[in-house]
């Protein structure tokens, strides 16, 4: 009886060391002996108790978060900045053998990546060209990873912490830009205004009717406006026109 209990027992723990299952986005680097023989997976996979040991990789796209970094840019302005990178493994095999940790060192090239290339450009373009910026991380840091079969896809600076004082200098520079703006929108009012009056002014000259019927408007407004009685002397060269007109109707 306890024979084979003892030999359930030791079935049972040859086949839990024996047998492994791997999900879709995983792969095994097999190893026997301490000599890789293979990659496999996914499913189930058998192995040498006692003689094989495997690696599981993951295959899918891991977020790595880039802590933040201090740096000096080109025209010396101390900022702090941090970016996230987006990689998968693509050959499990050079991911276990060519590196210890994929994943710790792929953290550190893209911290020093991140600050030598920030390091090499001026605050204004770091704000400005961001895009670019993260492209030229991203090929650094994917040609740098090829070795160890690893694809970067994607490097996204996240945020810049900038001192203080730049940011009190950032914001008096924006204040500065939009006053600037304001003074040349009411400039040009103020001279598509001046065009329209010399164009009315032209219109008038060539017709002096056109100034009575300009000054009556402008009584009937002021009327409206105003609950009281204005009294406005006008001149008799004011009414010559319209008299004129009556005398030749009246003929």
């Amino acid at each position: 009886m306890y024979g084979i209990v003892a030999i359930v027992i030791l079935v049972v723990m040859f086949l839990a060391s024996a047998i492994r299952i791997l999900n879709e986005y995983e792969r095994g680097v097999i190893f026997r002996l301490g000599r890789v023989i293979d990659t496999k997976g996914p499913g189930l996979i058998l192995l040498i108790p006692a003689v094989d040991r495997m690696v599981r990789v993951d295959m899918r796209i891991i977020t790595m978060d880039v802590p933040p970094q201090d740096v000096i840019t080109r025209d010396n302005v101390s900022i702090k900045v941090n970016a996230v990178v987006y990689f998968r493994v693509m050959l499990a095999n050079d991911a276990v053998t060519k590196v210890e940790n994929y994943l710790y060192a792929t953290s550190q090239l893209a911290q020093t990546t991140l600050r030598s290339v920030c390091g090499q450009v001026e605050l204004d373009e770091l704000l400005s060209a961001r895009d670019k910026i993260n492209a030229h991380l991203q090929d650094i840091l994917d040609r740098s990873t090829e070795p160890w079969g690893i694809k970067v896809a994607t490097v996204q600076v996240k945020n810049i912490d900038l001192p203080q004082e730049m940011q009190r200098a950032m914001a008096k520079q924006a204040e500065a830009e939009r006053e600037r703006r304001a003074k040349v929108i009411n400039a040009e009012g103020e001279f598509q205004a001046a065009q329209k009056l010399s164009e009315a002014g032209d219109v008038i000259a060539r017709s002096p009717v056109a100034l009575q019927l300009r000054y009556l408007q402008t009584l009937a407004l002021v009327a409206a406006e105003n609950n009281s009685t204005i009294l406005f002397p006008v001149p008799i060269d004011l009414i010559k026109p319209f008299l004129s007109l009556a005398e030749r109707d009246a003929k």
